[in-house]
C-alpha cells in the first residue's frame, strides 16, 4: 500500500470526531498548569504529548506544495518521536485541509487552535491574511508557508527562512557576479498581486537602485494565465532579463511566450514560481535555462541532510511528484523543535512560554536545509542567505543546486519593511 501525506476524507472525519470528543478542560483551558515534570503547560500539551497544528492545502490549487510539505512533516515527526520526542513528550500533528479557501480556514481555525500548542504549518497567502488577527488574539505561534517579510509586523508569524525580497536580491546578485546580467541592463519583473509578488518586487527594486539597473515591473493577477501580451510589451522595451514572482502556471505561459516571440533572455524566479510538473509540459525546453532562488535546499541538493530527507521520501512511497517542499516540511519541524526545546529548558510550554522562547531562539540549526535562523529580533527576516538553482529535468525535483548558501553584500545591507529601529 502506497503511503500518502494527505488525509483521506474518512481520516479527516475521524480527526474531527476525535477532536470533538476531547476533554473540554484540555481543549479550551488557557490557564497554565504544571505537569509532573514541573513544566508549565497550556493548550495542546499534556504530560506525554505535544500537539501541533497543520492547516494546509491538500486538495486545492497549491496541493502539490501542501502534500509534499506534509510528507516532510511526517518524515520529521517519525524521526523526532523515535528519538524520544520533545521535552520528554511525543509529538502529534492535527492536520486539516482548507483547500486554499480562506473562508474554510476561518471555520476550522477556532476549534483546531484550542487543541494545539502552536501551528507547525499555516499555508496560503489568503489564509494567512484571514487568520493574522485571530492568531494574535489567541497568542498562537505559527510557522507560515510563506517567506514574505511583509508579514513580520505580526510577532506570532514565523517565516521558515530568508524572505522573498532578500532571495531576489541574492538571485540577481548571482546573475551579476556570473556576468549573466550587467550593471545598467533593463530587467523586467513580472510579479503576482499579493505578498509573494510585492515582496519579490521590493527586492528587485532595491537591487536595481544599487546597480543602475532599469527595472520594468509588470503586475499580474492570480486569475491571469495568458502572459503573451506581458511578454510582448517587455520585448518591446528590450529587456535583458526577466525576474519572476509568479505562479507556476504563469511561469509556464511566460516561458512559452518568450520562446515563441524570440525573447532569448535569462529568467530568474522566486522558488514558488516553479514546480517540476512544468517539465512535463510543452514549456519544458523554454524553462531549461531558468534560474531559481530560495533558502530551502532543493530536493536534489548535495547537502547531507537534504539527501537524507529525499531518501526517506523515496523509501516512504509517497505518491506526489517531489519538490523542495519536502525539505521545507522537514525544516519547519526542525525550527519548531528548536523553539519548543528552548521553551522546555525554561519549563514553560504555555502559549506565552513558546512565544518567549521564540525571541530567545538565535541559532536554530536545520542542518543546511536552510540557513541558521535567528528569531530574536522582531520584524527582521530570520536569515539572509539563499541557494541559487537552475531548472534541470535530469534532477529529481526538477532543480540543480548551483551554489552554496550565501548572502550578497546587498542582501546584508537591505532593510526589510518591519525591521525595528528603521
Amino acid at each position: 500500500m502506497r503511503r500518502t501525506a494527505s488525509l483521506t476524507a474518512a481520516a479527516l472525519v475521524a480527526v474531527l470526531a476525535l477532536a470533538a470528543c476531547g476533554s473540554d478542560d484540555e481543549s479550551t483551558a488557557t490557564a497554565a498548569l504544571s505537569a509532573a515534570d514541573g513544566v508549565k503547560t497550556g493548550p495542546g500539551v499534556t504530560d506525554s504529548t505535544i500537539t501541533l497544528g497543520v492547516l494546509t492545502d491538500l486538495s486545492g490549487v497549491f496541493k502539490d506544495f501542501g502534500n509534499t510539505a506534509n510528507a516532510g512533516h511526517q518524515i520529521w515527526l517519525d524521526e523526532v518521536n523515535a528519538a524520544g520526542g520533545i521535552c520528554g513528550r511525543q509529538v502529534k500533528l492535527d492536520i486539516r485541509d482548507h483547500g486554499y479557501k480562506a473562508d474554510t480556514a476561518k471555520l476550522i481555525f477556532p476549534e483546531q487552535e484550542a487543541k494545539v500548542a502552536a501551528f507547525l504549518d499555516l499555508l496560503g497567502s489568503p489564509v494567512v491574511a484571514a487568520l493574522r488577527q485571530d492568531l494574535k488574539d489567541a497568542q498562537s505561534t505559527a510557522v507560515v508557508g510563506s517567506f514574505s517579510s511583509i508579514l513580520l509586523d505580526n510577532p506570532y508569524l514565523l517565516l521558515p527562512s530568508t524572505s522573498y525580497d532578500i532571495d531576489m536580491i541574492n538571485g540577481l546578485a548571482y546573475l551579476l557576479k556570473q556576468k549573466i546580467i550587467n550593471a545598467g541592463d533593463t530587467v523586467g519583473h513580472v510579479y503576482l498581486e499579493g505578498e509573494l509578488g510585492l515582496n519579490g518586487l521590493a527586492g528587485s527594486q532595491y537591487f536595481a537602485k544599487q546597480h543602475g539597473i532599469k527595472l520594468k515591473p509588470v503586475k499580474v493577477l492570480p486569475t491571469d494565465t495568458d502572459m503573451t501580451a506581458v511578454v510582448t510589451n517587455l520585448r518591446g522595451v528590450k529587456v535583458d532579463a526577466l525576474a519572476l514572482s509568479t505562479s507556476p502556471t504563469q511561469t509556464t505561459s511566460i516561458a512559452t511566450a518568450a520562446k515563441a516571440l524570440g525573447l532569448k533572455v535569462p529568467m530568474i524566479g522566486n522558488f514558488p514560481s516553479f514546480v517540476p510538473q512544468l517539465l512535463a509540459t510543452p514549456a519544458a525546453d523554454a524553462l531549461s535555462k531558468m534560474y531559481l532562488v530560495g533558502s530551502i535546499a532543493p530536493f536534489s541538493s548535495t547537502v547531507p541532510k537534504a539527501r537524507a530527507v529525499s531518501a526517506a521520501y523515496e523509501a516512504g512511497g509517497y505518491e506526489f511528484v517531489p519538490n523542495l517542499a519536502v525539505q521545507l516540511g522537514y525544516e519547519m519541524g526542525e525550527l519548531m523543535a528548536g523553539v519548543l526545546e528552548n521553551a522546555c529548558a525554561a519549563k514553560d510550554l504555555t502559549r506565552a512560554g513558546i512565544q518567549a522562547a521564540l525571541t530567545r531562539s538565535t541559532k536554530v540549526d536545520t542542518q543546511g536545509l536552510s540557513p541558521k535562523l535567528d528569531y530574536s529580533k522582531p520584524g527582521f527576516p530570520p536569515a539572509r542567505e539563499s541557494y541559487v538553482a537552475q531548472v534541470d529535468a535530469t534532477q529529481k525535483g526538477g532543480m540543480r543546486q548551483l551554489d552554496k548558501l550565501s548572502a550578497s553584500p546587498d542582501a546584508k545591507s537591505y532593510v526589510a519593511p518591519h525591521q525595528a529601529g528603521h
